[in-house]
């Protein structure tokens, strides 16, 4: 379970990186780049999402055993 945790974290961080690259472009006029890492950052925060939910799920087992 800790892993999922982990791994979760860590593409919350990716997601966060690539949200601040996107806006970093867009403020400098390169859309293109831009919206590359905004699509870039919309999966890694669907990714960190599902491994989320995972690690949720587990978690609330572990005390039913």
């Amino acid at each position: 379970m800790r892993d999922t945790h982990r791994k979760a974290a860590e593409r919350h961080e990716q997601a966060a990186r690539a949200h601040r690259t996107a806006a970093e472009h867009n403020e400098k006029g390169d859309d293109e780049a831009g919206r590359w890492h905004s699509e870039r950052a919309l999966e890694y925060s669907d990714h960190a999402y599902k491994l989320a939910q995972e690690a949720h799920a587990k978690s609330g087992k572990i005390g039913t055993l």
